[in-house]
């Protein structure tokens, strides 16, 4: 009687969830978990934006990892040149606790004072990229090659009108060939249709 029992509750059990799947088309996957699978097809972003909002980074979110980043890559560089310079001023020395020192020395002066600049060279570039970007109103081009040159006339500005224009010169030079290389492509494709 009881294993009758207990199958009648189990055609009772899968009678309704065949009438559930044919009433409603939903496919129960366990009893906690009632949903329609279609439900859980993800075929759209996995984050939302707010109305209005580009899918891309601006240049305020850019800055913070272009300022860490130059930050870290002078302090590397610095490091590198300090163990150069480190070893070079001691050849005569042998390997011993006052010339590791020394190079130890070396390597944190030159690892702190290479940090400091990129990271200032940075700062100034994307403040200048984010102030330009709000007031223009558009992001492209004309903005990271004025950003560019406006930060090396200012960080060349105590050296005078001479050192400003070489700042200015080196700024424009280095945002020139990072928007050349960015546009690389879209320049090739266009010269292409051009000459067909």
């Amino acid at each position: 009687f009881l294993g009758s029992r207990r199958g009648s509750q189990l055609v009772s059990t899968s009678h309704s969830a065949a009438v559930l799947d044919g009433v409603t088309g939903m496919n129960p996957l366990s009893p906690y978990l009632n949903v329609d699978p279609r439900y859980l097809v993800q075929d759209t972003e996995e984050f939302i934006l707010p109305t209005g909002a580009s899918k891309t980074r601006g240049r305020f979110e850019l800055a913070f990892f272009t300022i860490g980043g130059c930050c870290i890559t002078g302090a590397a560089f610095g490091a590198l040149n300090g163990l150069r310079l480190g070893v070079k001023e001691t050849p005569n020395m042998a390997w011993s606790k006052p010339k590791n020192v020394q190079i130890l020395n070396m390597v944190t002066k030159q690892g702190a004072l290479w940090a400091n600049t990129l990271g200032s060279v940075a700062l100034l570039y994307s403040a200048f990229g984010v102030i330009i970007e709000k007031t223009r109103g558009a992001e492209d081009d004309l903005n990271t090659v004025a950003a560019g040159v406006m930060t090396g006339m200012l960080y060349k500005s105590t050296a005078g009108l001479r050192g400003i224009a070489r700042g200015g010169l080196a700024g424009l030079a280095l945002t020139g060939a990072y928007a050349l290389y960015n546009n690389w492509e879209h320049i090739r494709g266009s010269s292409t249709r051009m000459s067909l």
